[in-house]
């Protein structure tokens, strides 16, 4: 659109926001080009439980926001159809999968560890062996 003619059927104003839309159209549908010829479960077979989840529920949000654009395409307003719904919903499961990361990632406390260092880090006076009282009048030369 950038190189060709303005279209008289729209407002000069929208020319470029049209514009930046039909790039990000193309860049959707060359994502969905190179991950269509894998099958969902090629995609999932070497991935572990937590990351499949990661990626039905990205696949699953983008599918519901792309959905979303095409109710405003259409002049329905979103917010008031299921998919805002939806859209909470997985929402909620990202920050659920999210929270299960995070507390794999946390540091683990080993308590054996955790107590040699507390024992050898406070400070005890060393004992000095008394000496005897028959050896505290001798007076060395």
């Amino acid at each position: 659109m950038a190189g060709e003619e303005m279209n008289e059927d729209y407002p000069v104003e929208i020319h470029e926001s049209l514009s930046d839309r039909e790039s990000s159209l193309g860049a959707v549908a060359d994502m969905l080009k190179t991950m269509m010829p894998v099958s969902r479960n090629e995609l999932l077979q070497n991935l572990d439980p937590l990351e499949q989840a990661k990626v039905d529920l990205v696949f699953a949000y983008k599918l519901n926001s792309m959905f979303w654009v095409y109710l405003v395409t259409q002049g329905v307003n979103p917010k008031e159809h299921l998919v805002k719904q939806e859209l909470e919903r997985i929402r909620v499961y990202m920050n659920r999968v999210k929270e299960i990361t995070d507390k794999k990632k946390a540091a683990k406390l080993n308590r054996g560890a955790a107590s040699r260092f507390v024992k050898n880090a406070l400070w005890e006076p060393k004992r000095k062996n008394t000496p005897n009282v028959a050896n505290k009048g001798k007076r060395k030369h």
